[in-house]
């Protein structure tokens, strides 16, 4: 079993009569790690959303007739919780009625369960976000020396827990994952009966990580509009497949001010929409793997160990750029990505100067556990 990082945190947070609702993308592990908590099973109702007859169930929920469901049991788990209509008065109602009962929902998008829930419980809440397994996960599991050499592999079949746990099966997994989950509540949302169109865009986002992207050329591309594209690419961001990433600008009148760069939560997922399992050795697009893994892999150390960091990458009209800027605690990170352990790499004059105070990082295969893991992890 791998252990996440969250469930430390979550155990925490129990019975403090507060939601806790748990965000991430289907088959991340939301429900293995719920169950995996130390929960007595007798103590604890589930709830599947998915199931017709439960979002039935709570479009007339009150607290009496969850107490009733409930009966001796202390936790209530809703599983995808977004399909329910109105889900953060129906988690407010139980929350401020049975205040000794722990409420925990779980949801594969966001934009219906983190959307509507803010306002209903505001300070009642709880909220985290499950990715996929981290490299510090992995660190933990099996330790540095092995995970370092499974560098290569993860950079082509990613990390979602199906996939690491099934050697040897890896292109099947994702690609089920990729074709039956990853869109279903997207689909699901927007009543998109076709989902061509959606899939031409991440295919063209997939050949575009590590670049800046244009809505008008996505549209080209894919036979949309550039309103409709920056729509889906919201709704594929609130579904945990995709995030953006912004340009930093602050001293220079030729640093980009208003691009953005697109990367996929997961390389094998990225890897997936193309069908391009390719061993490292045989790929071409090795740099921009690397750059993806790297910063998909930033945003979970970021998040878990609940950092408030402002991401951005940095670029001039003259195409000077770093892959890669944080802005925390009043000071600029600078960092520059490369696979080639050999490549030597200098700031930019330019960024230099503008910034004098900022710090400047090569982040290879070698290095890689100062980027990833605690200073303290060992």
């Amino acid at each position: 079993m791998i252990s996440r990082i969250l469930a430390t945190r979550l155990r925490e947070k129990l019975f403090k009569q507060k939601a806790i609702i748990l965000l991430g993308p289907r088959q991340v592990g939301k429900t293995t790690l719920l169950k995996n908590i130390a929960f007595d099973p007798s103590d604890i109702l589930w709830m599947n959303a998915d199931e017709l007859d439960i979002q039935q169930l709570f479009s007339d929920v009150s607290s009496t007739s969850i107490k009733m469901l409930l009966g001796k049991k202390k936790i209530l788990v809703i599983d995808e919780a977004q399909r329910i209509e109105n889900i953060g008065l129906k988690l407010k109602l139980i929350t401020d009625n049975l205040t000794d009962i722990q409420v925990i929902a779980t949801g594969s998008s966001s934009f219906d369960l983190a959307n509507r829930i803010n306002e209903p419980l505001t300070g009642r809440k709880w909220e985290y976000n499950l990715f996929p397994l981290s490299f510090q996960e992995l660190v933990q599991h099996h330790g540095l020396l092995e995970e370092n050499r499974l560098i290569a592999h993860r950079l082509v079949y990613g990390y979602y827990p199906e996939v690491v746990t099934n050697p040897g099966e890896e292109e099947e997994r994702l690609k089920l994952i990729s074709h039956s989950y990853l869109y279903k509540d997207v689909l699901l949302w927007e009543r998109i009966h076709k989902s061509d169109k959606l899939v031409r865009l991440l295919q063209a986002l997939a050949f575009q990580i590590g670049s800046q992207v244009s809505y008008n050329e996505l549209g080209s591309i894919c036979g949309m509009d550039a309103k409709t594209v920056e729509k889906y690419i919201h709704l594929l961001e609130q579904a945990f497949v995709v995030f953006r990433l912004p340009s930093f600008s602050r001293n220079l009148r030729n640093e980009l001010k208003s691009s953005r760069k697109i990367y996929f939560y997961d390389n094998g997922i990225r890897n997936a929409v193309i069908n391009n399992f390719n061993p490292v050795s045989l790929r071409n697009d090795i740099g921009f793997l690397w750059e993806n893994f790297l910063v998909s892999e930033r945003q979970k150390y970021n998040a878990y160990q609940q950092l408030n960091k402002n991401s951005f990458f940095w670029r001039t009209v003259n195409q000077q750029e770093l892959d890669l800027i944080e802005e925390f605690g009043g000071q600029i990170h600078a960092y520059e990505f490369k696979w080639n352990t050999k490549k030597t790499v200098k700031l930019t004059k330019t960024f230099q100067n503008a910034y004098p105070e900022a710090s400047f990082t090569v982040i290879t295969p070698e290095n890689i556990h100062e980027f990833l893991l605690p200073e303290n992890f060992f």
